[in-house]
């Protein structure tokens, strides 16, 4: 099967005057054409290609790389606005048509836009849409606690800034977690701190790297995020102390507080208690 607005590895099946045919192995055929075709080939040769509908709506390939695949998310620039939409540059020669409908404020010709892209059931045409929250759903997660995610930035709100998860979820970033400057549409990798009641993901910009750490240390990371990023306890903390809190013996919690703190996610004060950082 040949995918639309995804890359796709297909075989070099022939060569013609408009182009190279190619060919998936259920015998489906896209055109190549000639300004795409690479200096050196053989019948027989694969290529990975994109494929989408040209200006005439006909299935075509490109070794062009778009800005944008569908069910991706990205900033482009408005080129025009008709009576129709609005035209966005994708890096394609064909531009990508966003309706009225899809717009959440009316789109201007320069403009920059964090848009969607996606399938048009009842056109079959790619389309994109700056509605991007329709698109995401917290209803069945895909993450956990801890969980290192890629992240695009949405939308600023009062408590912070809204972010995309791994293309599927919505998430937020609070204010006391920035520490850099975000621009809507910035890709970056982030670590999921908490996941709240209704499956709120609330995301850091910390360290990367939670997913190796030894479980005893994920544990305490997690009793540390639960309980408003501090713990009573330290290496002199009894015994029993540190296993009615975290159900783990000391040996343990010393080995996994030392691990952290080695990688700088924790910070331990004597006679206190450990802080997530």
């Amino acid at each position: 099967m040949i995918n639309i607005g995804q890359y796709n590895t297909l075989e070099i099946l022939r060569d013609t005057e408009p182009g190279l045919f190619l060919g998936d192995a259920d015998e489906n055929e896209v055109l190549l054409p000639n300004r795409y075709v690479p200096e050196h080939f053989e019948i027989g040769d694969t290529l990975n290609v994109f494929v989408y509908l040209d200006n005439e709506e006909r299935i075509i390939a490109t070794t062009d790389e778009p800005y944008i695949t569908v069910g991706e998310f990205a900033v482009l620039r408005c080129n025009d606005v008709t009576n129709h939409g609005a035209f966005l540059d994708w890096g394609l020669v064909k531009e990508l048509f966003c309706p009225f409908k899809e717009q959440v404020f009316p789109m201007k010709k320069g403009g920059w836009y964090l848009v969607h892209c996606y399938m048009d059931d009842k056109t079959e045409r790619l389309a994109a849409s700056s509605k991007t929250n329709r698109f995401l759903s917290n209803e069945d997660l895909s993450v956990s606690e801890f969980d290192t995610v890629d992240i695009i930035v949405s939308h600023p709100s009062d408590i912070g800034m809204n972010v995309i998860v791994n293309n599927k979820h919505f998430g937020l970033i609070y204010k006391d977690q920035i520490f850099q400057d975000l621009s809507v549409g910035d890709k970056l990798k982030g670590i999921v701190k908490k996941i709240r009641p209704g499956n709120k993901i609330d995301i850091t910009l910390g360290q990367i790297g939670y997913r190796n750490i030894e479980p005893n240390a994920e544990l305490i990371l997690k009793a540390l995020a639960d309980n408003s990023n501090y713990l009573p306890l330290h290496d002199k903390s009894s015994p029993e102390a540190i296993k009615e809190q975290l159900q783990m013996s000391k040996k343990n919690f010393k080995k996994a507080i030392g691990s952290l703190y080695k990688q700088k996610l924790i910070e331990i004060k004597v006679n206190d208690g450990i802080y997530l950082v």
